[in-house]
């Protein structure tokens, strides 16, 4: 079920990631501005994280988590495609090329905190660490690929538009992998393994407190004052425990929130690279492509340590963000490419072992709804980032400033977050 999941990703990636690695150079092309593009793009991620407010707890509630998958990687495969007529369309294009970015992110706004239920289902029963780990490794070799593929189209058609209509392709691919998997496995909450063990176990407790008398038959023992006493006590521990648990979300929502501002949007390095003509535009995919190689690795590398050693590995993720906005705005294409590779990086691990650790901390049936409320404040991130970033184009310095500031402040919540959870494990 990971690998079937990844290769699903790997292929839906091919198109999301083959669009992504252009969406800013394609927009300046149609006429687009700095702000206008960090807005766009900052934009469609802040709809891909936002929305899984309302599409997390609706497929918690509905239980459709295939249907909700199937529905979000359906928008994606189509939405991309259709690019392709975007420069047919005169003035109108940069507004129906915008519109189909955001499109495309709804898509991903609907299927991810599904998905992700999904996986976290499967990657329970071998280490989540690792479960997370190797689906991003797959995901990620696609969304490698499908810059490759633009790149390669784009030179030899000598124009980046039919790239997009090629894309139609893997998106068809991935379609039919998932309809595959959901015949294989139309319930992954069979690999619950620990949550059946729980409810066997709040079951074996219960029958053992009713004893073999039904609680109406007419001759049941009054509750006794002490086990009153011991259930109001129980009652107020899991009060406090639930209480723990949604502050330790909350604080690890906000260094997600700072970590993923500093992480700017590809959007705006892809219309620094193609307005400063560093690159032709048909070049700028090759740049994205280290990037999502380097998320490849870090997805991996992270995800086993997570398991090893556990969210401490997580350190890694601001202290690379730090550098990224003085690099990948920086004058040279040498310099670029360095601070993407750091982009890339952080984004692997923000984007793989970093979910790991909400699932750790939010109880199984909770957590397409913790992935929904997770994904709001990355969202808010997102968007802030990159229309900071478009504002702030000519003046690097001073967002450079504001990132380092923000990614101590992440820093300080993770390490709370890690020694509150420390202190309330079981021994």
């Amino acid at each position: 079920m990971v690998v079937g999941l990844g290769f699903v990703s790997l292929t839906i990636d091919m198109v999301a990631n083959g669009s992504a690695s252009v969406s800013g150079a394609m927009l300046e092309q149609l006429g687009a501005s700095a702000v206008l593009v960090g807005l766009v793009t900052g934009g469609a991620e802040a709809v891909a994280l936002l929305l899984r407010l309302a599409t997390g707890p609706w497929a918690d509630r509905t239980g459709a988590y295939w249907a909700f998958t199937i529905f979000g990687y359906a928008l994606t495969a189509i939405s991309v495609p259709l690019l392709f007529f975007t420069p047919m369309l005169g003035a109108a294009g940069l507004a129906v090329a915008s519109g189909l970015l955001l499109i495309e992110r709804t898509g991903k706004a609907i299927r991810s905190p599904a998905k992700t239920v999904l996986l976290a289902d499967a990657a329970g029963a071998v280490g989540r660490g690792k479960g997370f780990g190797v689906h991003k490794t797959l995901d990620q070799i696609g969304a490698f690929a499908g810059p490759l593929i633009v790149a390669g189209v784009a030179a030899v058609a000598g124009t980046l538009w039919p790239a997009f209509l090629v894309l139609i392709i893997p998106g068809a691919v991935a379609m039919v992998l998932l309809f595959w998997l959901r015949a294989k496995v139309p319930d992954p909450s069979l690999y619950r393994v620990e949550e059946r063990g729980d409810e066997a176990s709040v079951a074996e407790e219960a029958d053992t407190a009713m004893g073999p008398e039904s609680p109406a038959a007419p001759d049941a023992p009054a509750p006794s004052p002490t086990a009153s006493i011991s259930s109001a006590s129980r009652i107020a521990a899991e009060a406090a425990a639930s209480r723990e648990v949604f502050q330790n979300f909350l604080m690890f929502s906000f260094f997600a929130g700072l970590t993923t501002f500093g992480l700017l949007s590809f959007g705006v390095v892809s219309f620094h690279l193609a307005d400063a003509k560093l690159l032709s535009v048909g070049a700028v995919p090759l740049v994205y492509a280290v990037g999502m190689a380097a998320a490849a690795v870090s997805a991996i590398v992270t995800g086993w340590a997570y398991d090893r050693w556990g969210g401490w590995v997580l350190v890694s993720v601001p202290i690379m963000t730090v550098f990224v906005p003085g690099l990948v705005f920086g004058p040279t294409v040498a310099v670029v490419v360095v601070g993407v590779f750091l982009w890339g990086a952080a984004s692997g691990v923000q984007d793989s072992t970093i979910k790991a650790l909400v699932a750790d901390l939010v109880p199984g049936g909770k957590r397409g709804a913790a992935y929904g409320w997770f994904a709001v404040f990355q969202g808010v991130g997102a968007l802030l980032g990159a229309v900071v970033a478009g504002a702030l184009y000519g003046n690097v310095g001073v967002l450079v400033a504001i990132v380092a500031v923000l990614q101590v402040a992440a820093l300080i919540l993770l390490v709370v977050v890690l020694r509150r959870r420390a202190r309330s494990a079981p021994e």
